[in-house]
């Protein structure tokens, strides 16, 4: 079984800029992923082993013709998969199946290459991305980081807003904790969606600026400015899992405003501030994998990541995508021990 825990779900693997010449080694849920390009520059994934002898494929080279060469005995794999040659032997294309490589789907959209979860799938569901990273006038800037987490524990503080006045006080809570006093509550309003879910809240019964949506099953965006405003600043964070200890944070910055000059650009290097302040502390949480929702006292302010573990116990928890089926035996001739 592959991609365990999270399994038949669309994520973004890399950045579309590091996908270059060379091919690319990705890890998604403990399982290894080689990023190319084929001939015409669209990119393909495959899973990082070669049929024949296991080795990385990420080690290899692609060919002019688009192919992945592995760097052990030069067998080149087109980005579906299929053996397309194997140098010093003669063989039909019927046998060269025996090598195919398991493919996934992929796309390129908002300057990321995204990848389905899910090997030799014919019809994988739609892609849905925040229309932020396809709609015209927004300036995207695209950054990495890797956490020392489970995906689970990252989501769940990209979701939580009463962490924001305590966490971020002297960034961007400032503004909601000098409002707050002992008295104080906060009224969350969750609203299910068909990528996943709204978020708003009430602080003192006044509407606060801040808006989340949360993009199954590991992407969210938060409207820094109204939806309803004529200026568009949006931050799109996705928490992709390495390993069950390395989540890998993906995060795109939208504006409609200010284009690609440096003074504007301050806004989008202040992100790298508010991603440490809350990196420290979802780094210490226990245990390292989200707990099911009965296990730990929980909040009516919590609603919304309490509705993310929903989700993941019921949908992703037990997941896991079934091995491809093995190749076919080897030839005729080699069979029954003959040398």
């Amino acid at each position: 079984m592959m991609f365990a825990g999270f399994a038949g779900v669309w994520t973004p693997a890399a950045m579309a800029r590091e996908l270059r010449q060379k091919p690319v080694s990705v890890t998604i849920a403990a399982e290894r992923i080689v990023l190319f390009r084929g001939a015409q520059g669209q990119p393909a994934a495959l899973i990082d082993r070669c049929p024949h002898r296991g080795v990385a494929l990420s080690l290899g080279a692609v060919t002019p013709e688009g192919a992945l060469a592995c760097p052990f005995h030069g067998w080149e794999y087109g980005p579906d998969g299929l053996c397309s040659h194997i140098p010093l032997n003669d063989l039909p294309a019927d046998k060269r199946r025996r090598a195919k490589a398991m493919a996934l789907p992929v796309r390129e959209v908002g300057g990321m290459i995204w990848v389905y979860t899910g090997t030799d799938v014919a019809a994988p569901p739609p892609l849905h991305v925040p229309g932020a990273l396809t709609e015209p006038g927004w300036v995207l800037w695209h950054y990495a980081e890797t956490w020392d987490c489970h995906w689970t524990r990252a989501m769940e503080n990209m979701l939580d807003m009463p962490h924001v006045p305590y966490l971020h006080r002297r960034t961007i809570g400032r503004g909601m904790r000098r409002r707050i006093t002992r008295d104080s509550r906060m009224t969350m309003h969750v609203e299910p969606t068909e990528y996943g879910m709204a978020i708003r809240n009430d602080l003192d019964g006044v509407r606060t600026s801040g808006f989340l949506e949360w993009h199954r099953p590991n992407g969210m965006a938060l409207y820094i400015l109204p939806p309803e405003s004529k200026r568009g600043f949006r931050q799109h964070m996705w928490c992709v899992p390495v390993d069950e200890i390395h989540t890998r944070m993906m995060l795109v910055s939208a504006r409609t405003f200010g284009g690609d000059n440096p003074i504007s650009r301050l806004f989008d290097q202040f992100n790298r501030i508010i991603l440490g302040e809350d990196r420290n502390v979802v780094q210490s949480t226990l245990p390292k994998v989200c707990p099911h929702p009965s296990e730990e006292m929980s909040v009516a302010t919590d609603a919304p990541t309490l509705a993310f573990r929903r989700y993941y116990f019921n949908t992703l928890h037990e997941s896991r995508w079934p091995l491809a089926e093995p190749p076919l035996g080897p030839p005729a001739e080699h069979r029954h021990g003959t040398p």
